[in-house]
């Protein structure tokens, strides 16, 4: 069993092809490549040892970005609009916020934004209930920015610490999901000209490619102050997350690893990293197995002893 491999330009060129592979895209890639060249081309290496220097290269982009999410004491309420195409768990995160802070003794009021799907309603009633979070709802299709208005104008006369408000996702009519956004934050702000205070974008890490165009899409129809990235513990450990903190630089706040309150958790650019190159998703291990089975491929045929 090979536990290292000499690093010339064919293992670089497999290295770079998982990286690619793994949706870190092709900037990042690149740069750790030639990182790779410059410090260790045409030495033997370990598996951990290219683990180690994986891990260290994808840190660096991500600790930029790794900005953990901290509601402003002196806003009453800090207003926080949450957005996001309908899928990516987006309900389901401003749930798990709630109950987050909540048991970190602030207070907290929802608002069920994404009124044409009742599941979206039910389903924030119910997060509002076991954490003891009012929600602020209407009847189907009702008006979500007079929804917000409500909840802002309730939860100030109330000192709550903290606003969620969910929203619409339905990306398929930008038109109309871009004039909904708009009308939800013009009418916030004729209470709080300050209001929203954050607008946080929910990506699904099992999309890949595609997150990174909902970023796009997203920037256009509100400022995007920071990303939560769900369902890492459903892709092949999310590459894509590096791929945003190099395009975009937005800070990442939050992760979402499973479906329980908990796991939502403050992102960590050093215990990513590792999970990234480690775990089920080892390129370290996939790089020295590839040499393994071209050197197999390689061995003599054993010698045929068939009588002449």
């Amino acid at each position: 069993m090979f536990t290292h491999r000499k690093l010339d330009e064919t293992a670089l060129e497999e290295l770079e092809d998982e990286l690619i592979a793994a949706d870190l895209g092709p900037v990042v890639a690149e740069r750790v490549i030639e990182s790779f060249r410059s410090s260790r081309f045409g030495k033997d290496v370990t598996s951990d040892e290219i683990r180690d220097a994986l891990a260290t290269e994808v840190a660096s982009v991500l600790e930029p970005v790794a900005i953990p999410f901290e509601p402003d004491p002196a806003k009453k309420p800090h207003v926080v609009l949450v957005v996001g195409v309908n899928g990516v768990g987006k309900t389901t995160t401003i749930g798990k916020m709630a109950r987050l802070y909540s048991e970190e003794g602030k207070s907290v009021m929802l608002v069920a934004g994404d009124t044409f799907r009742a599941a979206a309603v039910e389903q924030l009633q119910v997060w509002g209930q076991r954490s003891n979070v009012p929600v602020i709802s209407g009847k189907h299709g009702a008006d979500a920015a007079g929804l917000a208005y409500d909840g802002l104008k309730r939860a100030t006369e109330e000192g709550t610490d903290l606003l969620l408000i969910d929203t619409a996702g339905r990306l398929h009519n930008k038109g109309a999901l871009m004039e909904e956004l708009a009308k939800i934050i013009r009418v916030m702000q004729k209470f709080d000209a300050t209001a929203p205070h954050s607008v946080l974008l929910v990506l699904d890490a099992t999309t890949g490619q595609n997150a990174l165009e909902q970023v796009r899409v997203f920037r256009e129809l509100v400022n995007v102050t920071g990303l939560i990235v769900t369902k890492l513990d459903g892709s092949a450990r999310g590459g894509i997350v590096v791929a945003l903190a190099e395009q975009f630089k937005l800070p990442v706040h939050m992760v979402g690893v499973g479906e329980q309150a908990e796991d939502l958790r403050p992102f960590s650019a050093q215990e990513y990293a590792r999970g990234l190159v480690g775990g089920t998703n080892d390129l370290a291990a996939k790089l020295v197995e590839s040499q393994q089975e071209a050197s197999e491929e390689a061995l003599p045929e054993a010698p045929s002893h068939a009588e002449d």
